[in-house]
């Protein structure tokens, strides 16, 4: 951050050093710096040259008056503020800018978006959304529309305002950006949650295919939709729904297994469980596949059938968690209290494997025992998965 506001002081510098130089020579006076104006430039300048980068601040601020030269530095500057997280400074500035009659439309579109940036980094949320929806409507650059709209769409988002969220962004936001897509077929999840709860079914399901139109891979609109199969009693369809989630995304496999389980124990087909476990291991052998299929094994066909399985499967691949499964069964196995060193190797992977987080974001790396289909900590949508590796799936 020191590098960046130092860069941006030096930039701000050249410019107001040029718009001085510039306004020297059209007034034919001396060279030499001989104005107030001229003499805050330097002062400041003398500050930044001195690591005073506030004061430096300030020194330009009040030296440069606001005209069609300079507005850019005035807004740069107000940014300055806001990245430095004195965003109600950077408010003064841009209000300031606005309250000039010489801006054009252009220049005060500028201005308002960037105070609508202010705004939302102050948690003013409806003075924000006032200056976008104006924007989005009103301005004709589409440079600064589409500023506008990303913004707006993030503000209505932070509010939980998903039909709102919906029509700013579609279609043309959704074709344009795959973040975006992502996310609306989220917030069309989230409203089908919404109805799901309020005893609108059949609404929900359509907002629900319109998440899987909007994004195919939209895996929680498949598990969301296999739920309420779930709900009704129709197991066989909810199974069909659930087996589609691993050709969207692997990595999902984990997150299917309790209520692909569930669903083929209501049927009473054991044997089908198992059949699909298999087809699902093959493709995603994951840690928690491998136990669910052992344990399955292991009450079906006996203790050996699950040991040989999760032995081969170590042989494939390790994995911590599989490794206390097998000292579990292998605990098990034979007549007799269980050897204790197996207990004090178990008590170790259990306190190793409590500690571990089971899912990640994978864009910024948050952990967290919770699959979140928004990553708390970026914000992301989609983006957090179960953990795989030696330590996880």
């Amino acid at each position: 951050m020191p590098d960046v506001l130092l860069l941006a002081l030096l930039l701000a510098a050249v410019a107001i050093g040029w718009w001085l130089g510039r306004r020297e020579r059209r007034k034919h006076h001396d060279p030499a710096p001989s104005t107030p104006l001229a003499r805050d430039y330097f002062v400041g300048l003398n500050y930044l040259l001195n690591d005073q980068q506030d004061r430096a601040i300030e020194t330009f601020v009040t030296a440069l008056e606001v005209n069609s030269e300079t507005i850019e530095t005035h807004i740069t500057l107000g940014n300055l503020f806001r990245t430095r997280g004195e965003a109600d400074r950077a408010v003064k500035i841009h209000q300031n800018l606005l309250a000039r009659p010489t801006l054009t439309a252009l220049q005060s579109d500028r201005v308002q978006l960037e105070l609508s940036r202010d705004f939302l980094k102050l948690g003013l949320l409806d003075r924000a959304e006032r200056l976008l929806q104006s924007l989005v409507r009103d301005t004709p650059d589409e440079e600064i529309r589409q500023a506008a709209k990303r913004l707006l769409v993030d503000l209505l988002e932070r509010e939980g305002e998903w039909r709102a969220a919906l029509d700013v962004a579609l279609p043309q936001m959704v074709r344009q950006h795959d973040d975006i897509r992502r996310a609306a077929a989220h917030w069309l999840c989230e409203l089908a949650e919404q109805e799901r709860h309020t005893s609108s079914p059949a609404l929900a399901r359509r907002h629900l295919r319109q998440a899987l139109a909007t994004d195919e891979r939209c895996v929680r609109a498949n598990l969301l939709l296999a739920g309420m199969e779930h709900d009704t009693g129709h197991y066989k369809q909810e199974i069909r729904l659930l087996r589609r989630i691993p050709d969207q995304d692997p990595a999902f496999a984990p997150t299917i297994l309790e209520p692909l389980a569930r669903a083929y124990r209501l049927m009473d087909d054991e044997e089908g469980l198992i059949q699909c476990l298999r087809e699902l291991l093959e493709r995603a052998p994951y840690t928690s596949v491998i136990i669910l299929l052992a344990e399955t094994l292991r009450q079906r066909e006996g203790l050996q059938a699950a040991i040989d399985l999760v032995g081969e499967q170590l042989d494939r691949e390790p994995s911590l968690g599989a490794v206390d499964y097998l000292m579990d069964l292998y605990r098990h196995d034979g007549q007799g209290q269980p050897a204790e060193r197996i207990l004090l190797l178990q008590r170790h992977t259990r306190t190793l494997l409590h500690a571990l987080p089971r899912h990640r974001c994978r864009r910024c790396g948050f952990a967290g025992e919770q699959l979140h289909w928004q990553c708390p900590s970026c914000r992301s949508w989609g983006t957090t998965k179960p953990i795989t590796g030696i330590e996880g799936e």
